[in-house]
């Protein structure tokens, strides 16, 4: 089974982050330009939290904020669930669906190296399974 950094390796390497005190609606615009669903929130390049659509359409949407005048740390979780480098995929998907997360930080010694989805994840998965089915056809079949 694949590794957090080996999945990492084959996406884009671009970790995009914002700071804490930047508005709602920075947040969001930066995610559509980047057609991402979350970022990380950093203060001085510390991980410090992670918005994510989900975020914007709860803590602010639902309850009636304003984007431009609610800030990020208002609504940011502030407790980011990461991995090591060296994680397994499984066990990255296991605390995904543990956490009811949908994006996942790498980092090694406290710096953030990737952000995992939960797409990245099923696509490894499924990847992994097909390879698993087809050289068990290929044994059958010999």
């Amino acid at each position: 089974m694949k590794t957090a950094t080996q999945l990492l390796a084959a996406k884009d390497s671009a970790v995009w982050t914002i700071s804490p005190d930047h508005s709602v609606l920075d947040a969001i615009k930066l995610m559509g330009e980047k057609e991402i669903g979350a970022l990380l929130v950093t203060n001085d390049n510390q991980l410090v939290g992670i918005i994510s659509e989900r975020d914007y359409a709860r803590k602010v949407i639902l309850q009636g904020k304003e984007s431009h005048s609610t800030r990020i740390s208002e609504i940011m979780s502030n407790n980011v669930v990461t991995v090591s480098p060296g994680e397994s995929i499984d066990n990255c998907m296991a605390l995904m669906t543990q956490h009811k997360i949908r994006h996942l930080p790498v980092t090694d010694n406290g710096i953030v190296t990737g952000v995992l989805s939960i797409g990245d994840l099923v696509r490894a998965i499924i990847a992994d399974q097909s390879d698993t089915i087809a050289h068990l056809e290929g044994y059958i079949m010999s």
